[in-house]
């Protein structure tokens, strides 16, 4: 776990969130879609803060929490800096799998969008589904983050070099059977854990929670180049939200979650 701390104590996360917009665009609209009309809000995994700070815009009590200091003290300066701290409720340093500092059912609603690909074993992510229920109230909604392994199986492929040790095919062979890998490169991604995507909701139905939808993050246009993009922007602002809701449409479909980087599961506590 040192790892994830030192990975995330300097890599840009707020960045590639810009830099790869389609993934917050997609997720922040069907979380706000889905989310109560007003409530407690608990974040964890929260990196830098930018679903907090859209959820505290939207009018909801924040609770913060990553496992990284440094992005805990990233996200609360932040906050001061927008003038936003009214709305939360603290920033706290926790790890997914023990958020024994929250109470019982405390949150209307929940975020987990890191936690579950950074934890390896089946155990840590048992915990930590666990803890997300026994934190959100009864018919609660939660919005939780996986990363498919067929998709990254591709990824490994076409950049091998950029993801040992799946540049041989008995590390591609081992990351097919486990979803398992542990970056050989220091400083590049940590260690993480991908899914089988038909194995996810029947996952959250065992401890507890209700599917809703399963989204594909960056839906059918993860690959799509910034001049490709300019390509749309350049219609005009009419018919570029246009081409966004076409974009969020095509992410409920099923048949696009293997050609997504991250999937979003939406679920309600029984």
């Amino acid at each position: 776990m040192d790892k994830i701390i030192r990975y995330y104590s300097v890599f840009d996360e707020w960045g590639r969130l810009d830099r790869e917009p389609i993934e917050f665009i997609v997720n922040s609209r069907f979380i706000r879609s889905n989310l109560p009309e007003q409530g407690l809000v608990l974040d964890i995994g929260a990196g830098p803060g930018k679903y907090a700070f859209a959820l505290a815009r939207w009018g909801y009590d924040v609770t913060v929490a990553d496992f990284t200091p440094a992005l805990i003290d990233q996200a609360e300066k932040m906050a001061n800096e927008l003038g936003l701290s009214s709305k939360f409720n603290g920033f706290h340093v926790a790890d997914a799998r023990d958020l024994s500092r929250f109470e019982e059912e405390q949150f209307d609603a929940c975020l987990m969008l890191g936690p579950m690909y950074h934890l390896q074993s089946k155990e840590e992510r048992i915990q930590a589904v666990n803890e997300l229920r026994r934190v959100t109230r009864k018919d609660g909604v939660v919005f939780v983050a996986f990363m498919p392994r067929l998709k990254h199986l591709a990824t490994s492929l076409m950049y091998p070099e950029h993801w040992k040790p799946n540049d041989t095919v008995r590390g591609l062979s081992e990351f097919a059977e486990t979803g398992i890998i542990d970056h050989k490169d220091e400083g590049r991604f940590t260690g993480a854990y991908y899914s089988r995507i038909e194995d996810i909701q029947p996952f959250m139905a065992d401890h507890g929670f209700e599917s809703i939808k399963l989204i594909a993050s960056e839906s059918i246009v993860g690959s799509m180049s910034p001049e490709q993009w300019d390509y749309w922007r350049q219609k005009g602002d009419e018919d570029f939200e246009a081409i966004l809701r076409l974009v969020v449409e095509a992410s409920e479909s099923p048949y696009s979650l293997g050609a997504s980087a991250h999937l979003m599961y939406i679920g309600r506590k029984r």
